[in-house]
Formats: structure tokens, sequence, C-alpha cells
């Protein structure tokens, strides 16, 4: 089959296709299929002569840092994470750049994305144990090579209320002059947030110095992140765009809040203290550490607003239902916020 004529291709120019399959060696495509589900970059199920492979235009971050994480997976795959190795081109390189787009090309895995409420309470502490590997992999003894051991005194800003409410205003003021629909529920979700900022303006973490453990993280592990196999175990954990330096806490919280939050803004608690607690058989950490974490994310989404900046600074509106979602989470967690301490830390005192 003629890759230039006959391939289903979307987004994707076949002489990129022609060049892609000939430097990472893997025969001639037979099928294109686009896939719609990432928000940050471009993806492709791409079948040829040699088999499936998951093929990634990269947007969302530079081509160096793309290189520099797609070297450090075929370290993590060699310490028995759950991850795909990706392909190197003709020059021994895993990202190749045609006509200034950055691809990369790795195995196609075969599973399928649950949402935290479809995981039973054993999937849910098989995903924390996952996580906790992971950050094991990435830390100990050393980080792989391309990345410098951690900086235990790493500060974490902590965004002061008058700048979050001005912030608020900001946006108020965008989406009051759009006249749209979003924009007629942004104002309503803003003036809502902006009370709750000022009731909360006291409970804000009082240091920069995050507490516990340090190192290097996935930074986005969540549903669509995730496959899961036939048998319902892991198959893979994918798109590691995002490898930074970040507190332990921070990234089990996150995961934990983004995993288990249904659509309905409300909190798995079950399956949530489920996951903490595979995390916590594989890491060594306290509750105040935990807390810690727990209690700068929940500030974080209080004070951020990184959905509006895409919508009204860059002009991107595929994160639009994001702050919707979020808005009714914060509002639950914030008139929840022991209960979601104790799933955090219940089940290990037990």
């Amino acid at each position: 089959m003629s890759t230039t004529d006959d391939v289903e291709v979307e987004s994707l120019a076949p002489p990129h296709l022609n060049m892609i399959t000939a430097a990472f060696r893997v025969g001639s495509a037979t099928k294109v299929s686009y896939l719609p589900d990432g928000l940050m970059n471009r993806n492709w199920h791409l079948i040829t002569d040699s088999g499936d492979y998951a093929l990634k235009r990269i947007i969302d971050i530079p081509a160096s840092t793309a290189r520099r994480n797609l070297h450090v997976l075929a370290h993590l795959a060699d310490r028995g994470v759950p991850t795909c190795r990706p392909l190197r081109t003709r020059d021994d390189d895993p990202v190749l750049v045609v006509d200034g787009h950055a691809y990369c090309l790795l195995p196609w895995i075969t599973g399928h994305h649950l949402p935290g409420p479809a995981l039973s309470p054993e999937q849910a502490t098989e995903l924390g144990t996952v996580l906790g590997r992971i950050h094991q992999a990435l830390n100990h003894p050393l980080p792989p090579d391309g990345l410098d051991p951690a900086d235990q005194a790493l500060q974490a800003a902590v965004t002061a209320p008058e700048d979050a409410l001005a912030t608020a205003d900001r946006y108020l003021h965008a989406a009051s002059a759009a006249h749209d629909a979003f924009g007629q529920q942004a104002v309503g979700l803003l003036q809502h947030r902006k009370r709750l900022i000022a009731a909360h303006t006291t409970d804000r973490p009082t240091s920069d110095q995050p507490a516990g453990p340090i190192g290097w993280t996935h930074g986005d592990l969540q549903h669509r992140n995730v496959l899961w196999n036939q048998e319902a175990h892991i198959a893979a954990v994918i798109d590691w765009d995002r490898i930074r330096i970040r507190p332990f806490a921070e990234e089990v919280a996150r995961t934990a809040t983004i995993q288990f939050g249904s659509e309905q803004g409300v909190l798995d608690l079950t399956r949530t203290a489920a996951f903490v607690s595979g995390y916590r058989s594989v890491i060594t950490m306290s509750d105040d550490d935990l807390l810690d974490g727990l209690h700068r994310l929940w500030w974080k989404r209080m004070s951020d607003f990184w959905q509006l900046d895409f919508h009204y600074d860059r002009g991107d509106d595929s994160c639009d239902h994001l702050f919707l979602a979020n808005e009714e989470f914060l509002h639950w967690w914030t008139s929840r916020r022991s209960e979601v301490q104790e799933a955090f830390v219940g089940s290990h005192r037990r």
C-alpha cells in the first residue's frame, strides 16, 4: 500500500510519514490512525510491515527535553517499571525532527484507560504501588543518566491571597468582555472563587519549604496516561513529558485527586485511601509530610487559574472543561478537608 496515497492520515503530511518510517527502520506504513484523546501533543497509531507503534508529534516540550525523558524510559524499563522502551533512529536518537516538527516512536501497547471510579480498590492500590516504584527508579540509588540528583532544599512559592484575587479579577474582566457561553459560566465561577479565597486567606501554607522527600517524578500520572491490560493490571505508564523535580507528596496528592475525582466534583475517598496505602508500601513517608503535600495542592488549586491562561492568554479552549470541573471539585474539597485528610493518612494509622 502506498504511504502517500492510500494511508489514512490526519494532520500528518505523507512526506513526514515516509521519513519517519525510514529513520526508525520500521518498514512501510500500512495504516495511520489519528488518536484524538491527547490534550497537549498529537498522537497516531501507526501500523507498518514490522508491527504496531505509537507515534507522537511533540508539541508541549522542547525536543531536547523530550530526548532526555525518552532516554530515561530505557532506564525505567530496565528497573521493571511498566513502560515502553522508545525506538531509536539510524542515528541512535529517540527523537526525529522533520521540518521543525519533533517526533518519537514507541511500541504499541494494547490496553485501555480507566477513570478512577472504574478501578477496584485493589487496582487503586496497584496504581499507588507503581507510583512508588517510579519514584524509586527515578531517584535511587541515583537518578538515571541525564538527571542530576535532586536538591532537597527545593523551594515552592506559595501564592499570596491578594495575588490570587488580582488574577481572578483579570480573568473576570476578560470573561465579562467575551460575551460567550464559556465567559458567562466563568464569571459566576470566578466570583465564587473570590469568595472562597477571601474566606480562607489564613489557611494557606506558611512556608516555601515543602516537607518530606523531594526528587524526580512522572509529573502527570492520571488515567489518560495509564494503560490497563485484560488481566486488570497496569500494562504501561505512558506520556513522560513532565519529568521534573517535585515533592513526592505533591505527586501523590495530585495523582489521587485527579484519578479519583468524579465528573460530579467528588473524590472517591475509599479508592484514594487504597492508592495512598499502596504508595506507602513502597515509599516511607510520614503523615505530616503527606498532609503537607495535600495542603499545598489544595491551596494551589485555590490560587491557580491555568485553564483560563490557556483560554484567554493563549487562545486555546481545549482545557475549558477542566476549569469547570476543577471549580466543582475545589468547592467540594474545601468543605470536606478533614475527610480528605483522613483518607490520605487514616488507613496508615489503623
